[in-house]
């Protein structure tokens, strides 16, 4: 399988437009690179932190960036990540992503389930998901979470204990917390025996500076790939049956025992 993460630049200094002008350069160079997933980052279209911008920016399940990402999968003949956007809803806002087929096709979606509070509107403008996403693909099961859900183990656990090998997940994870999200990354992924492959942001929005360093991360805790802190497209391509091998190599997971 091969990967590729789109560390976008998310600035204050420059419109939704533009930053979509670069994505859809990115992508069209992906065409020689024929990768079979690609990730966007967490609320890359608005900026996490620009919350004022919440309720403008807010759009349907099927608006701006499922439908003109779409062509793009079709186009690349790959799944896409769409990065998450601010979901309106009849009972709220959500950060919601969607999964892309190759056809171009929601295979499934996911609402950030923990919501960041700490210096932060999230809590306050959007409702919390309630559900854990897994979705099929011919790579295997994706378990898809939403950066500041990495503190969170028992969400990891509860996507493998549904089948999930791989989790990908798009962040707007600050620079403050850069060593946390080495760490998160690295650990999500040595604690289930699963690939991670995790697209964050970069650059500085309403004072607040993305840490980059993109990664996709090994069953075994190796990171295989990882970005710097400049705006950039990582491609990596790994054998997904080494997850399998791991597990059945040093079978932690069949190891553990009813804590109840």
């Amino acid at each position: 399988m091969k990967v590729s993460l789109i560390q976008l630049r998310v600035s204050s200094e420059e419109s939704s437009a533009e930053r979509w002008v670069r994505v859809e350069r990115y992508l069209e160079q992906l065409e020689d690179a024929a990768p079979d997933l690609v990730i966007l980052p967490e609320l890359w279209g608005v900026g996490f932190p620009d919350y004022d911008a919440y309720e403008a920016a807010a759009e349907p399940l099927q608006g701006t960036t499922v439908l003109r990402l779409a062509p793009w999968a079709r186009r690349l003949h790959c799944y896409i990540l769409t990065g998450s956007f601010v979901e309106c809803s009849r009972d709220g806002l959500y950060n919601t992503m969607a999964m892309l087929d190759a056809n171009g096709f929601v295979k499934g979606t996911y609402r950030k389930m923990h919501l960041f509070g700490y210096d932060s509107q999230e809590r306050e403008l959007l409702t919390a998901g309630r559900n854990t996403s897994e979705i099929f693909t011919p790579y295997g099961i994706i378990g898809l979470a939403t950066c500041y859900d990495l503190r969170f183990p028992e969400q990891f656990r509860r996507m493998v204990d549904n089948g999930a090998t791989i989790f990908a997940v798009s962040a707007a994870w600050p620079k403050a917390r850069l060593e946390d999200w080495r760490l998160f990354c690295r650990v999500r992924a040595l604690e289930n025996q699963s690939f991670l492959f995790a697209c964050n942001h970069t650059g500085e929005c309403v004072g607040t500076v993305g840490a980059g360093h993109s990664m996709v991360v090994a069953p075994n805790g190796a990171i295989l790939a990882e970005a710097g802190e400049a705006e950039q497209v990582v491609t990596t391509e790994l054998d997904l049956n080494e997850a399998q091998r791991f597990r059945r190599q040093f079978p932690a997971l069949r190891d553990r025992i009813d804590m109840e």
